[in-house]
């Protein structure tokens, strides 16, 4: 869903209806698979996580009505179209002063992504974590380590025909999972990212990233090994690296999805 659709589904109270998951929605219940882990060994838990955003945030208690819902929808209209026009600089520059929710406060900056910006690999992660939000740069951390390992299982190494986001920019508090409010107030950069970068292929690592990719709701375990896709760009959805990290006997699964997206690169070359 794009971030126009999803404004107007919110001012008509219809917006999607996301809940968090539970630990066993998490783990997408079904056999665990004894294969060896191709990229590294189990490595210490990290910590990242997400925060919701009020629709109607920035508005008084006598604000709401009729002629300020349409004045703010179509701002945010204007505001769609100015940054589907930007460039790399302008848009970094946008992310990193963004205050469109609540997520700002509690940032220690916002988050763009990384990596060589005409990639044929994209992937997209959930939402900083500490380290990142302290350094500005995605995948730093624990999970970043072992990203950092399925990559080079596949022969690619960061910032070399791979470029590196999340679904949300800003990192908010008590880790918790991205909701749509988060994804929707971040999905125009997301859309500019995709549309600069102009990948062969969208790698979806989490359900709150497969969400924001395909603007519906996922299960990783009914996704995988299967081929989506998104103005004409595959995406492939497998695990975040920190669920790995808390279940690494699921990373033969992950390799598996990794095998399927790199066919699907060379199917495209």
């Amino acid at each position: 869903m794009n971030l126009r659709r999803s404004a107007i589904l919110r001012e008509m109270g219809l917006a999607p209806l996301w809940r968090l998951r539970t630990a066993a929605e998490t783990a997408d219940a079904g056999e665990i698979s004894p294969s060896p882990a191709p990229f590294g060994h189990p490595l210490p838990q990290a910590g990242e996580g997400l925060i919701l955003p009020s629709p109607t945030s920035g508005r008084g208690a006598g604000e709401k009505g009729e002629g300020n819902e349409w004045s703010d929808l179509s701002q945010e209209r204007a505001d769609t179209s100015r940054i589907a026009a930007m460039d790399w600089q302008e848009l970094e520059e946008t992310i990193r002063a963004c205050r469109s929710c609540v997520l700002c406060e509690k940032r220690t900056q916002a988050v763009p992504g990384v990596g060589d910006r005409q990639a044929h690999w994209m992937f997209i992660g959930e939402g900083p974590g500490v380290e990142e939000d302290r350094r500005g740069e995605p995948f730093v951390g624990q999970a970043g380590k072992l990203l950092d390992h399925m990559l080079a299982a596949l022969g690619l190494k960061r910032g070399e025909n791979v470029y590196i986001a999340n679904a949300v920019k800003c990192r908010p508090p008590h880790n918790r999972t991205p909701e749509a409010a988060e994804i929707a107030a971040c999905a125009v950069f997301l859309d500019r990212q995709v549309a600069l970068v102009r990948p062969r292929l969208l790698v979806a690592l989490g359900r709150p990233a497969a969400q924001a990719l395909l603007g519906r709701e996922i299960s990783i375990a009914a996704a995988r090994g299967k081929r989506f896709e998104r103005d004409g760009v595959p995406v492939i959805v497998t695990y975040h690296p920190a669920y790995l990290l808390r279940n690494p006997l699921d990373k033969g699964k992950a390799w598996e999805d990794l095998c399927f997206a790199r066919r699907i690169v060379a199917e495209g070359q």
